[in-house]
């Protein structure tokens, strides 16, 4: 089963269960994995447009449209996307071959998306691509040295790390059955082949940070064209 046709089977169960809980937390103020000040703080306010590769439903545009840039998506599933298009302007496309011209967006956006795609490297290639020279990339991704099928979340105070974090893999193992990953599956990259795509896209690696927590869930990095 590809990722695509995976997503398109959950998107209803994603868009209002799994995407509703993470509503409920923000409404109350809440932020669970943290991801707010780390778009904040690596995308920042700006303007023009911002082009979100995996944009799924389309449940980041409002933060990207409230730091001053337009927010476009594009993404594999066509279920995901009937969810997405009252958010945003959005295109059903392999983040592999975008539809956008070459030196043409001033910022790209992967939110929470690597592990659902194979050729990662592949679209980090093609984003660098797309985007103008000086231009940004800002990617911000479940941890790899924290989450994966090897890491046990059962108890956020003491994240259980057991063998499988070094070896390349998909698997649709998780601490829980609750999430997307026990559904569609993901791919693990260790931390440095995660770091080699971006230096091998041709991209400036520029800074970094991580989400809150005892044991951070998401790694977050911007990287930049050469201008």
């Amino acid at each position: 089963m590809t990722p695509a046709a995976a997503y398109d089977e959950i998107a209803d169960w994603y868009e209002h269960d799994f995407l509703g809980g993470w509503r409920a937390h923000a409404e109350s103020g809440g932020d669970p994995l943290g991801v707010d000040p780390l778009l904040r703080d690596l995308l920042g306010a700006g303007s023009g447009p911002c082009l979100e590769i995996g944009c799924g439903t389309g449940f980041h545009a409002a933060r990207v449209r409230a730091l001053g840039w337009t927010p476009l998506g594009v993404d594999l599933s066509a279920g995901m996307l009937r969810h997405a298009r009252d958010r945003l302007p959005v295109a059903r496309a392999d983040a592999e071959r975008l539809p956008i011209a070459d030196g043409s967006v001033p910022a790209v956006l992967s939110m929470m998306v690597h592990t659902d795609m194979p050729g990662y490297p592949a679209v980090l290639r093609e984003a660098a691509q797309v985007l103008r020279p000086g231009g940004m990339l800002v990617h911000i991704g479940v941890h790899p040295c924290f989450c994966g099928g090897f890491a046990d979340h059962g108890d956020r105070e003491a994240v259980v790390i057991r063998p499988g974090y070094l070896d390349s893999h998909w698997t649709k193992d998780s601490w829980t059955d609750q999430g997307v990953r026990a559904r569609v599956g993901a791919v693990h990259r260790p931390l440095p082949e995660l770091m080699h795509s971006f230096l091998e896209a041709g991209l400036v690696l520029e800074r970094f940070a991580e989400g809150r927590g005892p044991t951070p869930l998401v790694l977050a990095v911007r990287a930049r064209k050469p201008g």
